[in-house]
């Protein structure tokens, strides 16, 4: 299936492929997210010791932006595993 019949054009299997290639991008930057975060709170419970906060600034936008993004990383790798115990 052609989306367009210009010179070029890209077909529906190269937009799958595109998709599982964005699909993969994803996963790895959710799970080095979550990792981040992970550590963090290792560090907080081990040491008392909040990294994201001395590198980005106590209450910074930034500091808010990065725990938002380990939190939906969490929400899509909870997501993932619950869909793939459904489909199993």
């Amino acid at each position: 299936m052609q989306i367009s019949s210009q010179k070029g054009s890209t077909s529906f299997a190269d937009l799958m492929l595109l998709g599982k290639t964005t699909m993969k991008n994803l996963e790895i930057i959710a799970f080095v997210l979550l990792l981040i975060g992970g550590l963090n709170w290792g560090l907080i419970a081990a040491f008392n010791y909040n990294l994201v906060t001395t590198m980005l600034g106590d209450g910074s936008n930034a500091t808010r932006v990065v725990y938002g993004l380990v939190g939906l990383c969490a929400l899509y790798e909870a997501y993932k595993m619950m869909k793939k115990r459904t489909t199993a």
